[in-house]
């Protein structure tokens, strides 16, 4: 895309979608008719994964249907997005709608490369619409100097996975609301288990994933932080605080050996380790649930996050729909945006791969199909999502 004008792009998309670059991973895209060349012509690029592109094709369908005058075409997210899309927007030829989140959409709001949406928030969405969003998430998609670079796309936070038939095998209480770190500890020492007596360990309390995310809470959780919050150019990460949750999560997993690390589990994943009864405890997400509720042949539940010693937090999602400053058509890549953020597309995401809905309004359909028991029989790729009646 970088080696290219915005108008080569578009009418590549549109002449070559039918190719073999993306039949492979994306739905066939047609060639724009004579008919259609008074429309407006919109790139959204998204997720890759196997599931996605097929929702997409059938979302944009029912938008098209509706914006008879906007005509979106579809890409799938490339390698090494954070740099590509980056790249494109560099030289002018970017996605006009395009997903992203994490540390790379902020850094592409702060060079200047997204459209602020304030003006279309104030203009076209209600405060109740607002106010369904969780406002954590809602925020984070601000700069520091007041601009609106995002709205939410899904949502989830991160909490505490457990096997209920290991915890039953060796009388643990099951984790709730009230555990703190210790309380944490005390449950993985009496879980980790040499299983089948030949001197090794083969069951680990828990297990945590090893990324600066994920360690950023640990220390949030002890009081301390990665960066100081009033100026982001600042570390803190030499700070007490930060290193006493360092220290505790390096004492777990290299002195009492009782959360597992990589190396313990040839090198799975958290929640393959969790499928594979390798650990007894995980820290994932709810983006988790659709492989854990597939894959697990035991009961688990999930608990809020153990409090550390300053407070207790969580890892919450950022992802979010963006759209490019430099797009040709402002107002219509808006309307594709409401679509995007409509509850339609957070159900259809939901009803896909379970992820849980960035509406509150939707959370008790979300939740549903759980509270019914809902499993995948082996060997299918089922829905998890179920209508309520």
């Amino acid at each position: 895309m970088s080696g290219m004008s915005r108008r080569q792009f578009l009418r590549l998309a549109g002449a070559t979608a039918a190719g073999a670059a993306l039949a492979a991973c994306s739905p066939t895209l047609s060639k724009p008719t004579p008919s259609e060349t008074g429309k407006a012509q919109l790139v959204y690029q998204d997720w890759s994964t196997d599931w996605f592109p097929p929702l997409a094709q059938h979302m944009l369908e029912e938008f098209h249907a509706t914006h008879p005058n906007i005509r979106v075409f579809y890409v799938p997210d490339p390698e090494n997005l954070e740099q590509k899309v980056l790249a494109g927007m560099q030289a002018g030829s970017a996605p006009d709608v395009f997903q992203g989140c994490c540390t790379w959409l902020p850094i592409l709001a702060q060079k200047g490369y997204t459209l602020d949406l304030r003006p279309y928030v104030r203009a076209d969405l209600d405060r109740a619409t607002i106010d369904d969003w969780d406002q954590a998430q809602y925020r984070s998609f601000f700069t520091r100097d007041g601009r609106q670079y995002g709205l939410p796309k899904y949502h989830g936070a991160l909490g505490l996975y457990y096997n209920k038939d290991i915890f039953d095998q060796y009388k643990v209480s099951y984790p709730d609301g009230s555990w703190t770190h210790n309380d944490y500890l005390a449950a993985m020492k009496r879980l980790t288990r040499d299983r089948d007596g030949d001197g090794k360990t083969d069951l680990w309390g828990s297990m945590v994933d090893i990324s600066w995310d994920r360690i950023q809470m640990y220390v949030n959780g002890w009081g301390g932080h990665f960066v100081d919050p009033n100026d982001p150019a600042q570390s803190r990460m030499c700070e007490p605080n930060a290193m006493e949750a360092f220290e505790w999560l390096r004492a777990r997993m290299w002195n009492d050996k009782v959360m597992a690390n990589l190396l313990n589990v040839q090198n799975m994943g958290t929640r393959q380790a969790f499928v594979a009864r390798r650990v007894a405890m995980v820290e994932d997400g709810s983006w988790a649930l659709r492989d854990v509720l597939a894959g697990a042949d035991f009961r688990f539940g999930i608990a809020p996050y153990p409090a550390g010693p300053a407070r207790r937090v969580t890892l919450a999602t950022t992802d979010g729909f963006g759209i490019y400053a430099g797009t040709k058509h402002p107002d219509a890549a808006w309307e594709l945006m409401k679509f995007l953020i409509s509850k339609e597309y957070g159900r259809a995401m939901a009803r896909a791969h379970f992820l849980q809905p960035a509406r509150a309004s939707l959370v008790d359909e979300w939740v549903w199909p759980m509270r019914r028991g809902w499993r995948t029989p082996p060997g299918t790729r089922s829905s998890p999502w179920a209508r309520p009646p």
